[in-house]
């Protein structure tokens, strides 16, 4: 491309408000986003919500929030604004009117009078004998006057395109030249009337209106591009190029389904992802960087992104990949803003409550996640934003997900339940568990209480691990320190008895000792 069309670039991502947005939308508004502003072009949010029985405005809603969290920010939208819209095909009937009957002017299309139910039996016939589902051309013949007659009468109708039998050719940009024969699907209807314009009209106008240079979708809609290309052509338009990208598969290359991972993608935020780690996953679903490298950030994505690049196969859906990412992300994370993140969890797993203050209410809904006090909701003990820092820095190199932050912690909030037998290093004997408890308490009750900071309790403790003091013969630190660290969380596995008596404190770790003793 020169840099007169480099600067022409447009495209757009056009989803359906009948649900959320999920991973394959998401993804090809990446790779749109990404085509545009390496070009210095522009990305365009088109909602297509003729649908009327199954849009809902909770969807094109959580569609905008689902794009701005992944920060897949348009130029032009229904929010944003711009000079081609409105961008609603709800808010574009005219102007399908004006083309539907430009059309029918032009003798390329014409009016079909069939009832469903006609249509239907139709079918059944074709389907029965073994034949493509093709309409059989039946109102092609009508007489002016039985057009006006019917359509005096009221009659309702729906509105085909005169496909001549012949073969329709694109070039696509990622799998090259396409071939298909009108054959295959024959008189195609393009709108229910004058006022609901089908998928495929409503595509070809908006494409045409917005002057969309590229239209970059999924293999999925490989069968409507020959009939889109006729369309533009009875129109007299030159058809945007297109580009089809593979389709996500299952790890077992089975289609992509819920069991798989296939939810919404603020359903992915609400499971603790980052929106960092998502934008990187997704760019890997179909595109090589052609090097090992496997960290992008979207700025590095906009620069390294190329057609080139992208992959003609179905990409595999590997939820292991994203945690991996995702944990990576959690680690490079500044701990303040990740324990801001980490709040909302803690707060569901009803473990801290906000303390807020005069004012940190808008719109009677508290504002959570600024506050600097907490409240531990089974004792109502105080507890700072500082000391939630350092709870969740403990955990910092471990967490895959936001949301794990909850079953990690909760030791820290709440007084542990564990079996007895958590305690138990390989072969202790009961008598053994209870004397390597007692040395704890003993070691961790001689630190004075100006100097409990993880350095002296460490210590202290390895002076007494080293004694190796059990007569089982077990004769390694962890005699002593697997059960001191049960004691203090409960768990299998925690972080460090060092680390955990830390944030205890001295009070909270000797109580918690003398409770499995």
């Amino acid at each position: 491309m020169n840099k007169k069309e480099k600067e022409a670039v447009r495209v757009r991502i056009a989803p359906s408000p009948t649900g959320f947005l999920h991973i394959g939308t998401a993804r090809t508004a990446l790779f749109n986003y990404l085509f545009a502003k390496q070009l210095k072009g522009k990305f365009i949010l088109r909602i297509e919500d003729t649908d009327k029985e199954r849009s809902q405005k909770k969807y094109e809603g959580s569609i905008i929030e689902s794009l701005g969290w992944l920060g897949l920010y348009y130029d032009e939208g229904p929010d944003a604004g711009g000079k081609h819209g409105p961008y609603r095909e709800s808010g574009r009937k005219k102007i399908y009117q004006k083309y539907i009957k430009q059309l029918l002017k032009k003798g390329k299309a014409y009016y079909c009078f069939c009832s469903a139910q006609k249509l239907a039996k139709e079918q059944r016939a074709l389907r029965e004998q073994g034949r493509p589902l093709i309409y059989s051309g039946k109102c092609r013949s009508l007489t002016d006057e039985q057009i006006k007659k019917n359509l005096k009468q009221k009659k309702s109708f729906i509105v085909r395109l005169k496909a001549e039998e012949k073969k329709v050719v694109f070039t696509d940009l990622l799998r090259g030249r396409i071939e298909t024969s009108t054959a295959s699907f024959g008189d195609f209807s393009m709108a229910k009337g004058f006022k609901s314009p089908l998928y495929n009209l409503a595509c070809v106008i908006d494409d045409y209106e917005m002057q969309i240079t590229h239209v970059i979708r999924g293999e999925d809609h490989i069968p409507n591009t020959p009939k889109q290309i006729l369309i533009a052509k009875a129109l007299g338009i030159n058809p945007p190029q297109y580009m089809h990208l593979p389709l996500i598969l299952a790890p077992d290359k089975s289609k992509l389904s819920k069991r798989h991972g296939a939810v919404s993608i603020m359903q992915y935020k609400e499971n603790g992802y980052l929106a960092e780690a998502m934008v990187n996953f997704l760019a890997l679903l179909g595109w090589n960087p052609g090097t090992s490298q496997e960290i992008f950030s979207l700025g590095e994505l906009i620069k390294e992104f190329s057609v080139k690049k992208l992959q003609r196969s179905g990409a595999v859906f590997n939820i292991q990949k994203l945690d991996w990412l995702n944990g990576f992300y959690i680690r490079k994370m500044d701990l303040a803003k990740l324990t801001r993140l980490c709040l909302p969890y803690l707060i569901e797993n009803q473990l801290i409550i906000p303390l807020l203050k005069q004012g940190e209410i808008a719109a009677g809904h508290p504002v959570p996640f600024g506050a600097n006090d907490y409240e531990i909701v089974k004792n109502k003990e105080k507890i700072t934003f500082t000391k939630l820092q350092q709870i969740v820095g403990l955990y910092q190199e471990r967490l895959k997900k936001l949301s794990e932050i909850g079953d990690l912690t909760d030791y820290f909030f709440k007084e542990p339940k564990y079996n007895k037998e958590l305690l138990r290093w390989k072969k202790m004997t009961g008598k053994e568990i209870k004397s390597s408890l007692q040395s704890s308490y003993r070691v961790l009750e001689n630190i004075k209480e100006k100097n409990w900071n993880k350095e002296k309790i460490t210590h202290a403790l390895m002076r007494e691990a080293e004694k190796a003091l059990h007569p089982s013969g077990v004769g390694d630190r962890g005699g002593l320190l697997w059960p001191l660290r049960v004691a203090l969380s409960g768990k299998k596995a925690s972080a460090s008895p060092f680390d955990i008596a830390e944030v205890l404190g001295k009070e909270k770790t000797l109580n918690r000792i003398k409770k499995a003793l």
